[in-house]
């Protein structure tokens, strides 16, 4: 059982792991407008305000902000978990 949290800049790994979960590569929106505010949106999570977009679209904005993800495959209890987090490398 890993409750660890890891952390990724590599873009398989991120797909890979968002993809099992059904989670889909997405931005904040604000005032109807994209930002470059990058999230994964989980059915049954979202915040709402978000608009889905292509990999290669979430990807490119990952690099040219020089991002990294934070991620955890499972919970303390052992069960899958969704939780992650988009910050500076």
């Amino acid at each position: 059982m890993s409750q660890q949290s890891k952390t990724t800049t590599d873009h398989d790994a991120i797909k890979k792991w968002a993809e099992s979960r059904n989670g889909k590569p997405s931005v904040v929106t604000r005032d109807g407008e994209e930002t470059e505010l990058l999230r994964i949106d989980f059915p049954g999570f979202s915040e709402g305000n978000l608009q889905e977009i292509n990999w290669e679209k979430w990807l490119d904005i990952f690099e040219k902000n020089k991002l990294a993800l934070i991620y955890q495959e499972e919970t303390k209890e052992g069960d899958e978990s969704n939780f992650n987090k988009i910050v500076s490398r």
